[in-house]
């Protein structure tokens, strides 16, 4: 099934209902909806996509965050706390250090756990529900249980959440436990914790909300809306680019969709598409890999490595649908090294604005892409930051300044600040 920009829009078949169901994007292969739990096509095992009838255009949305546009999803209401919305920071200072003619931010991290992954949590567990499913689960660096974890104990679900043992950062580690998920310690790492969740939801144990859930991305995809029209409010005109770290390539899948079907519903010329560009951590790279050689499916790297933990991921299950959409929207990939990540964490910071590292490596690669000329000074930029830097709050000490002791008398301070000035 063609990925394409420019491909017409669907045609409804006859299991659709209430105008959307599911394609196959390998052989083309519809389903309904909510007839049963598939995750993936049940004839050749490729990944599905939501499709729709009506498709949405800019002035069919109205309200507040992610529910906003649910025109433009498969439910009319999900399970919320009040998720999207979140700010497109201006950040002069990097945006002339870059030397971009625009850059924005877009925070992720200001979402109600802190992540991108609320966006797709209140679509996928209102679909559960909708569904009848008692248990959800998924494999997790972190991000994916804290939003799990607090949207299945809103909707009233229990919750079971599988990490790789020693390689979550606390701080999502402590969300999901306060929401109330099991969590298990697997010793191996993010692709053997997912590989043991799809089992366990192919034996119908538990309903499956990690990004190979199609109806999860839908959600997601809102990232992508709330651009275009913080960009159109802000500057009256379409970002060139969005650069974005990827780890499971979700996001990337889901703005290419996104932006797909605008097109199709006439709301988005197809030169105004923004290049989609991911960024990875060089130690776990397999789309950038992909994308250099030109190659049509990832290789699974089985040792991956990064302090940047959300992105520490070595098979994106996503790249199906995530390299037709860098390659369709004129976009690229990069590795970037973790004291690269770093270094823009702290660049971020210094604008005031708060990241956990795999947030910065969008940062990271723009300013390497801008170097290597591979992005023009007279591009407009939008940077997507994922999650919050109190994710992983010791990555945040170790790259930020050290306390300094003194004593509790003010000639004392007087004197310590004037000594290391």
């Amino acid at each position: 099934m063609s990925l394409d920009l420019a491909s017409a829009p669907p045609t409804p078949p006859p299991d659709a209902e209430n105008g959307s169901w599911l394609a196959c994007i390998e052989c083309g292969e519809t389903h309904a909806p909510f007839d049963a739990i598939r995750y993936r096509c049940d004839d050749c095992d490729g990944l599905l996509e939501v499709r729709y009838a009506d498709l949405p255009t800019f002035e069919d949305f109205s309200g507040r965050g992610v529910w906003r546009y649910a025109d433009a999803l498969p439910l009319e209401a999900g399970v919320t706390i009040s998720e999207g919305d979140t700010p497109l920071y201006r950040a002069p200072r990097l945006e002339s250090d870059i030397g971009v003619e625009t850059l924005r931010i877009k925070h992720e991290g200001m979402n109600p756990t802190g992540s991108f992954k609320d966006r797709g949590m209140t679509v996928g567990v209102a679909v559960a529900r909708e569904l009848g499913v008692d248990r959800l689960a998924c494999a997790s660096t972190g991000n994916t249980s804290a939003a799990l974890a607090a949207y299945g104990s809103r909707a009233g679900v229990e919750t079971l959440v599988l990490l790789p043992a020693g390689k979550v950062a606390a701080g999502k580690v402590a969300q999901a436990s306060l929401h109330g998920a099991r969590i298990l310690e697997v010793d191996g790492n993010f692709d053997a914790c997912l590989d043991v969740v799809q089992s366990l939801a192919a034996g119908g144990e538990a309903y499956l909300l990690n990004s190979l859930n199609p109806f999860r991305l839908e959600g997601q995809k809102t990232i992508g809306l709330e651009i275009l029209e913080g960009f159109r409010a802000d500057d009256g005109a379409h970002p060139d680019r969005i650069v974005l770290p990827v780890g499971n390539a979700g996001n990337t899948a889901a703005l290419y969709k996104a932006f797909r079907e605008l097109v199709q519903a006439g709301a988005l010329a197809v030169d105004e598409v923004p290049k989609l560009t991911g960024v990875q951590a060089a130690g776990a790279a397999p789309m950038v890999e992909a994308v250099e050689n030109g190659a049509d499916a990832v290789r699974r790297w089985d040792d991956v490595e990064t302090r940047a933990t959300a992105i520490r991921i070595g098979n994106p299950v996503n790249a199906p649908k995530a390299l037709p959409g860098i390659r369709e929207t004129g976009g690229t990939a990069v590795a970037v090294a973790d004291e690269e990540i770093t270094t823009a964490q702290r660049d971020l910071a210094s604008e005031g604005i708060g990241v956990e590292p795999a947030s910065a490596a969008s940062v990271a690669g723009l300013r390497k892409l801008r170097a290597d000329g591979v992005v023009g000074a007279d591009e407009r930029v939008a940077c997507l930051t994922t999650g919050h830097l109190l994710k992983d709050p010791d990555a945040a000490a170790a790259a930020g300044r050290d306390p300094e002791p003194v004593s509790a008398a003010v000639d004392d301070v007087l004197a310590h600040l004037e000594s290391t000035e």
